[in-house]
């Protein structure tokens, strides 16, 4: 029985990992839940997972939470303090952050020094401080268990090969709903039409990352530090079917892939009962309903965002901490309808160009940074 911690269980990875714990409940344990907004789920979740905490980060939905879980026993909490403890609580044997956005830094860290092995849904952690959470990890002895797709992937085809060193991964991207769409197309694309992706059901933020190519460039960040690799090892290729979710090359040539359904609940349930194999219930992949896998390189002239990515990774320091900071700003601003698609990069660009670069950050360092990329973002966004 393992006990877990989700951060974000309001979420569709949150919500996804639930329905794995229900369906297994020989296996896991529900010790605590998060969420920032959505009150009525999360009380849902705590009367039907009965875990010892829960914490809704938005201090408004705090007495309504307190009220329908009281009698329980259930312990209720609120603020961004609350999300730290119940990210190092005591019993815990993994916790899920599957947060949205910077906001999992702290918690994250928190988790680590309490000695807590991560399920990683949350990207923005290594693409914010990447260095900082990997040498936190090591010091505290604490696996980083990846859950995207991509990453769950390279960690599959890793087992068992400690001794062989990686000469490339190459991560897969479905190119989202605007694969083949040049640029005069894509500056007049609505958000209905960003959030309808092909293959994969995910939160808004993310469906929107996906469709602009940022959440591929995330990930390649995110691959860097999980993996301990160069700029130079990472590739991507649009693979539309999104069934090879990633690739390792090893130095002989030889490669290794990771295929399954586009089902978040794999690799899920992979972190989950790590380092075993649970048996599930899942539709399993047919390679007869898959006649034609195929493949393309990245738009990089259409889709900036990449290039974006790789530039802010091979300079380092704070500069990934900036472009995840412009980027959370300028999705909620074409959500809203406040810029175009293409603006979007556009403005990402400005703040790499202007905001100023910090080589060697610490944890305050990033903190200012995000929030000064925030406010610049945001004055751009409402010129």
């Amino acid at each position: 029985m393992k006990n877990i911690s989700i951060l974000g269980s309001t979420g569709s990875i949150g919500t996804q990992a639930l329905e794995v714990v229900q369906a297994n409940p020989e296996r896991y344990r529900v010790i605590a839940l998060t969420a920032m907004h959505n009150d009525e789920l999360l009380i849902q979740q705590a009367l039907l997972f009965k875990p010892a905490m829960v914490v809704i980060c938005n201090e408004k939905k705090f007495a309504n939470v307190k009220h329908a879980l009281a009698g329980t026993g259930i312990k209720v909490l609120t603020g961004e303090e609350a999300l730290c403890e119940a990210a190092s609580q005591a019993e815990a044997d993994l916790v899920i952050t599957a947060l949205v956005g910077s906001v999992g830094l702290r918690p994250t860290i928190a988790a680590i020094e309490a000695g807590k092995d991560i399920g990683l849904a949350n990207k923005e952690t290594l693409v914010v401080a990447g260095e900082l959470i990997t040498d936190l990890a090591k010091k505290h002895q604490v696996k980083i268990i990846p859950v995207d797709s991509e990453h769950s992937a390279i960690f599959q085809c890793l087992v068992g090969e400690e001794e062989n060193p990686v000469e490339k991964i190459y991560l897969t991207a479905s190119g989202g709903p605007f694969r083949g769409k040049d640029r005069e197309y894509l500056a007049q694309v609505t958000k209905l039409q960003a959030l309808k992706h092909p293959n994969w059901v995910m939160g808004a933020k993310i469906t929107i990352d996906s469709a602009s190519m940022m959440n591929k460039g995330l990930e390649v960040i995110e691959a860097k530090w999980l993996f301990d690799l160069k700029a130079e090892q990472i590739d991507v290729i649009i693979h539309p079917q999104s069934v090879i979710h990633s690739i390792v090359q090893f130095e002989d040539g030889s490669m290794k892939a990771q295929l399954g359904l586009p089902d978040m609940k794999l690799p899920i349930h992979y972190a989950l009962a790590y380092p075993k194999r649970a048996k599930s219930q899942f539709p399993r992949f047919n390679f007869l309903d898959y006649p034609s896998l195929t493949f393309f390189p990245p738009d990089n002239e259409s889709f900036r965002n990449l290039d974006l990515a790789f530039a802010a990774m091979k300079q380092g320091g704070n500069m990934p901490c900036i472009v995840n900071a412009a980027n959370e700003v300028v999705v909620n601003a074409f959500l809203e309808d406040r810029v175009g698609f293409l603006e979007m990069s556009d403005i990402i660009e400005r703040c790499m160009r202007d905001m100023q670069f910090v080589g060697q950050p610490t944890l305050h360092n990033y903190l200012e940074t995000d929030q000064h990329t925030r406010i610049f973002a945001g004055e751009l966004v409402t010129k």
